[in-house]
């Protein structure tokens, strides 16, 4: 894909990302919930790496390769004519440099990196290093002159990390350090509470993604909460399973 194309892609992902005006970012994993997605009208995707695992016959949590993730995202983006991120995870071990040039070669745009690292015990980074992480893909963004979209994500709520009475301080500061690095939206998986998830959305400096079950959350409250972006990770998969399950039932 060219890199006029490819600019282009970035920066209309970018602009959809309004706080209170939340793009819904459809996570797929394969050429077919990629159409299925535009079919319906959305004009951006995100690449799930939990379904698209599942869907190669793999673990979460890096037990695929990035070359095996870049192959299949590589078919999602020759199948639509829209932008799309990837969640790359902790990185996969990988230098920054690597992975902004395979998202831009199989033309992806945007990119989650998390704290979490998966090939080093599943330690967390610490709120600095991940920022540096953050700095070191949006320089290697620049210097191959498009403005991927970074989607920063602290674990501290799904792992339950420290004290309770101060997570959502401690996930405010980790995710304002990884916005000052280059980051453009910033992601607290399991940040369930309607309050703190409001408090935090208004102490960052940069729109909030969530992730959230496609077939129960509610558009009006996730929007009055003032995110900037909604994905579903496994759970549009997970709903589709489902119903899946039910209409293969009749046949046993």
């Amino acid at each position: 894909m060219a890199e006029t194309n490819l600019q282009d892609r970035a920066a209309a992902l970018l602009a959809l990302h309004q706080p209170g005006n939340p793009v819904v970012l459809p996570t797929v994993w394969d050429a077919w919930s990629a159409r299925l997605a535009v079919g319906e009208g959305f004009s951006a995707l995100t690449v799930g790496s939990h379904p698209l695992a599942d869907s190669i016959g793999k673990a979460d949590g890096e037990v695929m390769s990035f070359d095996d993730l870049l192959t299949r995202v590589r078919q999602i983006t020759d199948a639509v004519e829209v932008p799309v991120s990837v969640d790359i995870e902790s990185g996969y071990g990988e230098r920054p440099e690597r992975l902004i040039e395979g998202l831009l070669d199989v033309g992806a745009v945007g990119l989650n990196i998390e704290d979490t690292v998966h090939k080093e015990g599943k330690r967390l980074r610490s709120s600095t290093e991940h920022a540096e992480l953050v700095g070191q893909l949006r320089a290697a963004a620049d210097a191959a002159g498009v403005h991927v979209v970074i989607n920063a994500r602290t674990d501290l709520f799904l792992r339950k990390d420290g004290d309770d009475a101060d997570r959502v301080d401690r996930a405010i500061a980790r995710l304002s350090e990884a916005a000052a690095a280059g980051a453009d939206s910033l992601f607290p998986p399991g940040l369930a509470d309607p309050e703190d998830l409001a408090r935090l959305v208004s102490a960052v400096p940069l729109p909030v993604s969530v992730t959230v079950p496609a077939d129960t959350a509610d558009l009006a409250a996730l929007t009055a909460a003032g995110v900037g972006r909604i994905t579903f990770g496994p759970f549009l998969q997970g709903a589709l399973s489902a119903r899946a399950k039910e209409i293969l039932g009749r046949w046993r």
